[in-house]
């Protein structure tokens, strides 16, 4: 009774072997120079989604400050009936 070749769970190649760059730890430097692996077709993309998430940011926490009619907290608890379930 032999395992079969398939049982073996061995890593491929691939997987043991990682270059030392990628388990080595990073200066600020190091990963600088990883920027310019990104393709130049992603840095406006990154822009856009960036300006994108900036302003619904700015314009949820605008509608907080701003709107007066918009209720934050609950109000007159007083007059409220008190229900026990």
């Amino acid at each position: 009774m032999y395992a079969t070749r398939a049982l073996r769970m061995m890593p491929t190649k691939r997987m043991m072997r990682l270059p030392k760059e990628d388990q080595s730890a990073h200066t600020v430097s190091q990963r600088l120079r990883k920027l310019r692996s990104i393709p130049a077709e992603l840095i406006p993309l990154g822009v856009v989604v960036g300006f994108a998430v900036l302003a619904a940011g700015y314009s949820s926490v605008r509608k907080f400050y701003v709107d007066k009619n918009l209720r934050l907290a609950r109000q007159n608890r007083k007059d409220e009936p008190v229900e026990h379930h």
